[in-house]
């Protein structure tokens, strides 16, 4: 069967999805920059520039927090990663202003893994949060100050551990 080029687009689109999708959070080494909701836009575009046809992904990411520090190493990730599909010349990756970042962008698998391997929670739409460890509802916040400006600490009076929220 031969692919139209609307099909084609889509499995370059998809390809390149994938290769973001490749890419972790440099705080949280297996939770791709795509599980946590960072992927706002994508766009693959066959462009002639010099005489020759050249294929250019343009990903715009929305960071979690528009201090974070991280923001450099991810873009030049994204972008190293994109660039070494066969069917993509070049990536363009913007940080966008804007929609804003919030923890309901997060993946259930990304929600996951931070509660068992890195105890962090998300606050719930009540205002409460649950302690990743031990399940109990008597998490209390401790620091709106964290380890990192996107995270407060909390402590969990029940099982007597620290457990980070994600803001």
């Amino acid at each position: 069967m031969t692919a139209t080029f609307a099909e084609s687009d889509l499995c370059v689109e998809s390809a390149v999805r994938a290769a973001v999708a490749a890419v972790n959070d440099p705080e949280y080494p297996d939770v791709s920059v795509l599980d946590l909701g960072l992927l706002e836009s994508l766009q693959v575009e066959s462009v002639t520039e010099h005489g020759a046809e050249s294929v250019i992904a343009h990903v715009g990411l929305i960071p979690t927090f528009s201090g974070c520090p991280a923001l450099k190493m991810i873009a030049d990730d994204v972008q190293q990663s994109v660039e070494s599909l066969g069917s993509i010349d070049r990536c363009v990756v913007s940080w966008l202003a804007g929609p804003v970042w919030d923890s309901s962008r997060l993946s259930v698998d990304a929600q996951s893994r931070l509660a068992e391997e890195y105890t962090v929670v998300l606050r719930r739409k009540d205002g409460s949060l649950l302690c990743p460890v031990c399940g109990s509802d008597a998490v209390m916040d401790q620091a709106m100050v964290g380890p990192t400006r996107c995270r407060s600490v909390a402590w969990c009076p029940s099982c007597r551990n620290p457990v980070e929220v994600m803001r």
